[in-house]
């Protein structure tokens, strides 16, 4: 098999004669002259006929010969003097939209109803390499932080939080769950290696109609033992966060610049942190808004942090801490009524949780007594415990929430291939 030519490849090849594989992407005529685009994984490349060539559609899997040359208003700076244009795979029909259009413009379900169409536009596949680059970045910290990837099971016997948000699935005529976190086997592991990090999908059977809730998302897991307290998980994540977003920064660069992302505003010190009754009270102080008394804080109080953080301390991040003992599951340390966990905020939305977590067993199972919960629904679990635990925390992180505050998209929804929610089970 000859190696392929891909579009990024031009420029070494200007004066030759080359043939591209790929989709054409748009179609032009002009005065006589006839402009094709070609898609390939890469990018795109322009083609100049000045003779008319063979009638097809646009979408078509190509094949596109012709020869190279400068050209500083084409795409990448080259294009194609082209030569012949090549039916591989025909479309059947035409587009629902058009995909040579520099921005898609589609309403959100009409994006996400032709999701393998929509996809093929340069602007979707721009998000989702960044994503890639999100994915990377992160194993790349964790593993040059003494971090081990663990991939965790998702049907489980019990459910992970305890809670009832979970979706329940007949396992040969036994009820299962899917899993809402890999919490327990995380936790288990770090008693093995001491630290381990995770990138795997979880489900959450909660009933939300928003722009920043879906019910299958890819979280970014991590978990350390041997800690004083939760401090040194914040201090990890945000050294984390901090080398994510450099990594991508750096790789995505012509995509972020083309795209005009807004770089991530780090501040000069550590992220700030405030005390969540603080932050409360800053909000109603500042903004004049009052987080409902029947939550820890509402979207909307996320969203005037963030407003608080970027304004007044310089951050596109901010830690809210010390979550009452009601508001966080059995397994999370607390000191008095006060728990050692965070909430990290990343431009006005929550993107992880972590904490501290219970290592005494005495105390843990006290705990899951406390939380009206019986011990023996999690005798794995605590069989760790039992034999020993070190001290240890982590956290769990959102990865389509960054890559949807990154771009600024209108729903969380655009920043996954397929999302599902509570009305959409396909495509």
């Amino acid at each position: 098999m000859q190696p392929r030519i891909l579009s990024n490849q031009l420029e070494e090849k200007i004066g030759q004669e080359v043939s591209l594989l790929g989709r054409l992407y748009a179609l032009r005529k002009m005065g006589g002259i006839t402009f094709a685009v070609l898609q390939d994984k890469e990018g795109l490349v322009q083609a100049v006929f000045e003779k008319e060539p063979a009638e097809i559609k646009v979408g078509s899997i190509v094949k596109l010969s012709g020869k190279v040359k400068r050209e500083e208003r084409a795409p990448g700076g080259v294009e194609l003097e082209g030569q012949k244009l090549e039916t591989i795979t025909a479309v059947k029909e035409d587009y629902p939209f058009d995909l040579s259009k520099k921005e898609l413009n589609l309403n959100i379900n009409t994006l996400l109803d032709h999701r393998p169409l929509s996809l093929r536009h340069e602007t979707q596949r721009d998000i989702f390499r960044v994503y890639g680059s999100i994915l990377e970045g992160y194993s790349r910290f964790m593993r040059e932080n003494g971090f081990i990837e663990i991939k965790t099971p998702k049907i489980l016997g019990a459910a992970s939080e305890g809670g009832s948000n979970v979706f329940s699935v007949n396992y040969f005529g036994k009820r299962a769950f899917l899993a809402q976190s890999p919490q327990f086997y995380k936790q288990i592991a770090t008693g093995i290696y001491e630290r381990v990090f995770e990138i795997g999908t979880v489900f959450r059977a909660e009933k939300h109609f928003t722009s920043r809730h879906v019910n299958e998302y890819v979280s970014l897991d991590g978990e350390m033992g041997f800690i004083e307290n939760e401090q040194d998980v914040m201090e990890m994540l945000e050294n984390c966060l901090r080398s994510l977003f450099n990594f991508v920064a750096e790789e995505q660069a012509e995509i972020l610049e083309s795209r005009t992302v807004e770089p991530v505003l780090f501040p000069g010190g550590k992220f700030p942190a405030l005390e969540l009754t603080e932050i409360k009270k800053i909000i109603k102080e500042k903004y004049n808004y009052e987080v409902p008394a029947d939550t820890d804080i509402d979207p909307e109080g996320e969203k005037l942090a963030g407003q608080y953080a970027k304004e007044e301390l310089g951050s596109d991040f901010i830690f809210l801490t010390k979550y009452p003992v009601g508001d966080r599951p059995f397994y999370h340390f607390f000191d008095g009524d006060k728990t050692r966990s965070f909430d990290l905020l990343f431009r006005g939305i929550e993107i992880a949780t972590g904490a501290q977590r219970i290592h005494e067993y005495d105390m843990l199972v006290d705990n899951i007594k406390k939380f009206g919960f019986n011990p023996d629904d999690f005798t794995f679990y605590l069989e760790a415990f039992k034999f020993a635990m070190p001290p240890h925390g982590g956290w769990g992180m959102g990865s389509e929430r960054l890559l949807y505050k990154l771009f600024n998209l209108d729903s969380v929804k655009e920043a996954i291939l397929f999302p599902r929610d509570v009305k959409r089970l396909e495509p």
